[in-house]
């Protein structure tokens, strides 16, 4: 449902989530996220040119979260990166869809449209809550080293 680019950026911005107001350089958030340290450079450009991640310059500079983890949505880190692709014409370009999508096409829109609805309305604050609750993976979404 996502690309790969859209999960390493969840998982960098649960990370920076996890550790408000302090600034981590890419190998650690890498390391931290089982990322590509190259990769994840691209990636957290994405995130601060959006304005979801501040960036650091010098020996103690990094990334942290731009704004609380309340405040930022899982739809602007996937936007960010990768935008969620809707379904607004046929995409065989039949003159017959001209109108409406047909039934295959309208149903993969419908999964794209509910996904959107899913990450438009939850923060990463409430992920985090969630994950506090649970004790798989000691409350993380994934293990930590």
């Amino acid at each position: 449902m996502i690309s790969q680019t859209a999960e390493y950026a969840l998982r960098a911005a649960v990370f920076l989530a996890e550790h408000p107001q302090t600034a981590f350089p890419i190998p650690r958030i890498a390391l931290a996220t089982q990322v590509p340290p190259q990769y994840l450079a691209k990636v957290m450009q994405d995130l601060a040119r959006q304005l979801v991640v501040t960036s650091t310059r010098g020996a103690k500079g990094g990334y942290a979260l731009a704004r609380p983890a309340n405040e930022v949505t899982l739809y602007e880190i996937v936007q960010a990166v990768d935008p969620i692709m809707r379904i607004m014409r046929c995409p065989l370009g039949l003159a017959a869809h001209s109108a409406q999508l047909c039934t295959l096409h309208a149903r993969i829109d419908g999964a794209c449209a509910a996904f959107e609805a899913t990450c438009r309305q939850t923060t990463l604050g409430e992920l985090l809550d969630q994950a506090a609750l649970s004790p798989a993976a000691g409350g993380r979404p994934w293990p930590l080293r």
